[in-house]
C-alpha cells in the first residue's frame, strides 16, 4: 500500500533525510522516500499494519523534529 502524506513545518534536507532513514527501519515498512522541495513523505507498506505503522512513523518524525506536522494527502 502506497501512502503520502505532507511534512508541514519541516525545516532542513537533513532533517529529511534522517527521518526518511529512521521510517525505512520500522517494521512493515517496505519503502519511505521524502522530497524536501515538496515537502512530501511516500511510504510503501504492508496495508494489513498501516495502523500500527502509522504511529510510528508520526514518533519517528516527532523525534528528529518536532514541530513538524503529518498530513495525509
Amino acid at each position: 500500500m502506497r501512502t503520502v502524506y505532507r511534512l508541514e513545518n519541516l525545516g532542513c534536507a537533513s532533517c529529511a533525510a534522517k527521518m526518511e532513514t529512521a521510517i525505512s527501519k520500522i517494521d512493515g515498512v517496505a519503502s519511505a522516500k521524502i522530497v524536501f522541495m515538496t515537502q512530501r513523505l511516500t511510504v510503501e507498506a504492508d496495508e494489513s499494519k498501516m495502523s500500527e505503522i502509522e504511529p510510528k512513523i508520526e514518533l519517528a518524525v516527532k523525534k528528529i523534529e518536532s514541530d513538524v506536522k503529518l498530513r495525509k494527502v
